[in-house]
Formats: structure tokens, C-alpha cells, sequence
């Protein structure tokens, strides 16, 4: 499968114990690092990871983005990363389906679609879905590319992902990942992945105050990258 490309793989972690060993048992074996950003666990989630040959990486301050970039710290040199989360619902068997068409150079980066795929039902909430699908229509109407889901399942090259200047520390993550993606031109495909409950409450989608801050955290990062971006042109 790597065809000479190195791969790593970075899962943001909190309070997953009963998952990530699940999680990491399943990634193929063509896989080079695997690092687990520890979001603050307290219930054994990096001594599991640990166990399981990943590399651990504590990350205190809370959010999604935050973990992410903890987990590309820490990093060894790779070629691609991949990105998943830590509570079972992406299957890492299917890591091949993203990694496959950047090794190829029919793109650069790559997201798992969910709507594309199969999706369990009541693996998706009617808020992520009506959230999804807002955000997805916005960035078609701002920068004209279409996609049909923010997945956290996707894949890029090292080197475009250095060069997307990624800030965000939170729930934005996945969003300005594919608006700065759109805005400097970087070749994309989505490809079909499926989807599963997760194991456990999620921190975000299973609960009130958790959807209304993802919310309104990606509508911001929105706005903020349209007005970034007409400053630019303008």
C-alpha cells in the first residue's frame, strides 16, 4: 500500500479506555506512527494506547484541535497523515480508501464522507447531519467546492497540511481544514466511509451545550475565513 510513503496516524483521545484499544488493533500494518493525543483522559485512555505500541502524547488544554496538533507534534517524518477519532465509530480498516488516492497523485487531501458511505443508524445525530450539511453548503456557495460532510476520517499530505497553517484549537478543526484546503486550490476528493455508534457519549454531539458551542464555533470559522479570504482578493 505505501508505495514508499511513509504514514502516520494521529487520534485525538478523551476518556475513550473502553475504545482505543479497539480502535488502534484495527489500523492495517502498512501504518509507520501511530501517536494518541491524550486530551486530559482520567480514565486510562493513554496507559491503554500505550500498551497498545502507539506513541502518547499528553495534551491538557482541552479541544479537538488542540489534540490534533499536539498529535502532529509529535509526529515522526511522515509522508501522509491520517486523522480518526478514538471511540470506534471510523473504521481504520478502510484507512487504504483514503491514503490510496494521495499516494496515486489524484489528490492531496482526502475526506471521508459518511453520506457517502454507510452509516449506522443513529450513528449521526439530526443536529450533526443539519450541521453538516449547512456548513457544506455554505463553503460551496463561498468558495464554490462542493463536499458533503466534515468527517473526521481524512488524509493528507504532510507537506499541504504544513502549509494550510492550521490554528484552530477546538471544534473548528475540521472545517478549517477544508476551507483552507478550498481557498489555496489543494487538489481534493471524498470517498465513501462508513459509520458507527460510538462507544460511549460523545463530548460534542451528546450534548446540548456541546452542539450549540461546535455550532457556533464552525459558523465562526466560516465567517472569519470568508472575510480573511475577500481581504485578500480585495
Amino acid at each position: 500500500m505505501r508505495a514508499g510513503a511513509r504514514i502516520g496516524v494521529v487520534i485525538p483521545a478523551l476518556n475513550e479506555a473502553r475504545s482505543i484499544g479497539l480502535v488502534l488493533a484495527a489500523i492495517p500494518p502498512w501504518v509507520d506512527c501511530i501517536v494518541v493525543a491524550d486530551n486530559g483522559s482520567s480514565d486510562g485512555t493513554g496507559a491503554i494506547a500505550r500498551a497498545a505500541g502507539a506513541v502518547v502524547v499528553l495534551e491538557p488544554q482541552r479541544g479537538y484541535g488542540a489534540a490534533c496538533l499536539a498529535g502532529i507534534a509529535s509526529l515522526a517524518p511522515v509522508d501522509i497523515i491520517v486523522f480518526l477519532d478514538a471511540d470506534n465509530s471510523d473504521d481504520p480498516s478502510e484507512m487504504a480508501t483514503l491514503v490510496g488516492p494521495i499516494i496515486a497523485g489524484a489528490a492531496a487531501f482526502v475526506v471521508g464522507s459518511r453520506r457517502l458511505g454507510t452509516c449506522e443508524p443513529g450513528a449521526l445525530t439530526p443536529q450533526q447531519r443539519f450541521g453538516n450539511a449547512l456548513a457544506c453548503w455554505l463553503m460551496a456557495r463561498i468558495w464554490g467546492r462542493q463536499h458533503s460532510d466534515l468527517g473526521p476520517f481524512r488524509a493528507i499530505r504532510a507537506a499541504t497540511l504544513s502549509e494550510l497553517g492550521m490554528t484552530d484549537r477546538d471544534f473548528g478543526w475540521t472545517i478549517e481544514m477544508q476551507i483552507e484546503a478550498a481557498v489555496r486550490g489543494v487538489p481534493t476528493l471524498e470517498v465513501p466511509v462508513s459509520y458507527r455508534k460510538r462507544i460511549g457519549q460523545s463530548k460534542i454531539s451528546g450534548t446540548i451545550n456541546g452542539v450549540i458551542r461546535a455550532g457556533t464555533k464552525i459558523l465562526w470559522v466560516i465567517a472569519r475565513s470568508a472575510w480573511r479570504d475577500w481581504q485578500r482578493r480585495n
